[in-house]
Formats: structure tokens, C-alpha cells, sequence
């Protein structure tokens, strides 16, 4: 018994590819030695290869065993040793995958897809994006980078979790940053001061740029004077923070109603959206484009942040021109797959 058991500790301490060598090399050997002990009940080499993978599995059918003496001698050593190695193995994969989630939960693993949405710094904010991006499209890849050293949403399959610094190349690198779609990077609120704040986001973003320049990135900012150093590290798009809040706050004060538009505007969780759709051959001008929308229950609102387009409504529409309307989700896709 003690030999057996130190077989086992050492067994236990070897390499898996060690032991997926030797459990190949235990399979053929006694496979081999099967067919050539007891030919006439095998008829093939692959059927003493099964023989051997059902033995150790302790399924036995029964369609094969062993009538000889010698043959018989065999399977008691494959159920001695067969079936201890093939649960080593099962272990093996058992412990293997505890390992790849215990370094998921810790943020360890890299990412390996594309055309995913990273979302930097995690808070109530990065929740309810992430909630929102899993809303309009449930099979999107999401990627949080934060300092945690927990996975803040393990239960979301979608969401992979990168520990580290996220100016840091490396940390970076490790979200697959150069095949991502885009990039949030949301304000750190665990800093006290705002200067700060920006001081981080605005690291951050220049590294982005500086890795991966054609990944569209938008920046939560704090104090409204940043802006200009926002636009210099050439951020796509930029919120201010506590502005946007307190704009709709003073919106429901004098207006009744005014707010719950714009919240249903800004969840997709609601009612109508903002989608952008393809530029339609037949449209010549933007009166064409409206006129046929309307007629599909979408609106024409924008071309890009242009908001004034029915004011000229007989203007020609750019080749660049990038359209927004306001529909259900239902009479979108019916419009994309018209123009697909």
C-alpha cells in the first residue's frame, strides 16, 4: 500500500503533458499486447484498442474480454493501473479547470477575441453600460479593465476581467486592445480630486491612441476645461459628467415629461432608440431620405451631430454622410434589411 500511495503523490506531481504521454504509451502497449496475447478474440488491433479504453473507463460491455490466462493477468493490470491513471487524468482536467477560473475571477487571462468593447475602470457607471451593451446586442465580447483584484460580474459569461493598470501597455495588450471595436473610459470615482481624475482618464486615452489609434474611444470627464486636452490626444467622443446629469435635472424641473424622452432616448431598454442607417442610393437629398423613413415609421433627426437637417431638407446629401433616426427596434431592422 505505502508504494502505491507514494505512486500516486508522484504521478500527481507530473507535468499533464507528461501524463498525457503516458497514458497514450499505457493505451497502445497494452492494446498491442491484447492483440497479441489473444488474436482470436480481437480479430483487429482496434478492437483491442477499444477493449483496453472501455476497460478503463470501467464501462465494459462485454463484447470483448479476455479467455486466456495471460489475457486475464492483463486486465487485472490495467484495472489496477489503467483505471488510477485515467482518473489522474480526469483530475488533471478537473484541476485545470479551476485554475483557468480562479484566474479569470482574478483577471489574470488574457483575451483572445475581437470586435470586443473595453470598458476601463469599473464603477455604477461601467455596470450600467455594460448592462446596456448586453441589452442591444447579447453576444457582444466585453473586456473590463480595473486595479480590483476580484472579477466585479463573474457571473456574466460575456464579460472578461483584466487586472492591472489600464495606461499600461501590457495591461493593454492583454485585452487585445488592437483588435477591440472601441474603448469607454469611464472616471475613476476612488479619486478624491477631479484634476486628478481627468489626469488619469487623459493617460489612459493617450495610450490607447499611441497603441491602437483606429479604436474609437470615448472618455467620461469630469471638469469641463479638460476638453481641449481631450480633443489634443484625438478622443472620438467625450462626455462631461456631472454636466449631462445636471442638465437633465434642470430639463424635468421646468419641462414635465422632458426627462422621461430623453431616458427613454438614452436606454435601450425602452420604447424608441437612436440607430444610424445606410445611405440608400435613391436618396438625393435629405427631403428624399426623410420623406421615405417616415414612411417605414422611422425619423430622420441627424446627419452625424447636425440636428438642423429639416431646416434644409432640399440639400444634397454628402457620400460621408452619417444618418440617425428614431424608431423601434423592430422597424430598424426591417430598414437594415432593406438597404443590406
Amino acid at each position: 500500500m505505502h508504494f502505491f500511495l507514494r505512486l500516486s503523490l508522484k504521478m500527481m506531481r507530473l507535468r499533464k503533458t507528461t501524463i498525457s504521454v503516458l497514458v497514450v504509451l499505457f493505451v497502445v502497449l497494452c492494446s498491442t499486447l491484447a492483440f497479441l496475447l489473444e488474436p482470436e478474440t480481437f480479430h483487429h488491433w482496434f478492437n483491442a484498442f477499444y477493449w483496453v479504453l472501455t476497460t478503463m473507463a470501467t464501462v465494459g460491455y462485454g463484447d470483448y474480454y479476455a479467455v486466456t490466462v495471460p489475457g486475464k493477468i492483463l486486465t487485472i493490470f490495467i484495472y489496477i493501473f489503467g483505471i488510477g491513471l485515467l482518473s489522474l487524468v480526469i483530475g488533471k482536467v478537473i484541476e485545470s479547470f479551476g485554475i483557468m477560473q480562479r484566474q479569470r475571477g482574478a483577471g489574470r487571462l488574457n483575451f483572445k477575441g475581437s470586435d470586443h468593447v473595453i470598458i476601463i475602470n469599473w464603477s455604477k457607471k461601467a455596470q450600467a453600460a455594460i448592462e446596456e451593451i448586453l441589452l442591444f446586442a447579447p453576444e457582444s465580447d466585453i473586456v473590463l479593465i480595473d486595479e480590483l483584484n476580484r472579477h466585479p460580474v463573474e457571473h456574466l459569461e460575456q464579460v472578461h476581467f483584466v487586472s492591472g493598470d489600464p495606461a499600461a501597455d501590457e495591461v493593454l495588450m492583454r485585452a487585445n486592445i488592437l483588435e477591440a471595436k472601441s474603448a469607454i473610459v469611464f472616471a475613476d470615482a476612488r479619486i478624491d480630486e477631479s484634476a486628478l481624475i481627468d489626469g488619469k482618464s487623459l493617460l489612459i486615452v493617450s495610450s490607447i491612441e499611441r497603441i491602437a489609434p483606429n479604436v474609437h474611444t470615448t472618455v467620461e470627464i469630469v471638469q469641463e476645461k479638460h476638453v481641449q486636452n481631450f480633443r489634443h490626444s484625438h478622443v472620438n467622443e467625450f462626455v462631461l459628467s456631472h454636466d449631462a446629469v445636471s442638465r437633465l435635472a434642470v430639463r424635468a424641473a421646468l419641462q414635465e415629461g422632458n426627462s422621461d424622452v430623453l431616458m427613454q432616448l438614452l436606454s435601450r431598454q425602452h420604447g424608441d432608440d437612436i440607430y444610424e442607417v445606410e445611405l440608400n442610393p435613391e436618396w438625393n437629398t435629405y427631403r428624399d431620405a426623410f420623406q421615405d423613413l417616415l414612411r417605414q415609421g422611422a425619423t430622420l433627426i441627424s446627419d452625424r451631430n447636425d440636428l438642423s437637417i429639416n431646416r434644409k431638407l432640399d440639400v444634397s446629401i454628402p457620400r460621408d454622410a452619417r444618418l440617425y433616426v428614431v424608431s423601434d427596434e423592430a422597424t430598424y431592422k426591417r430598414i437594415t434589411g432593406k438597404f443590406s
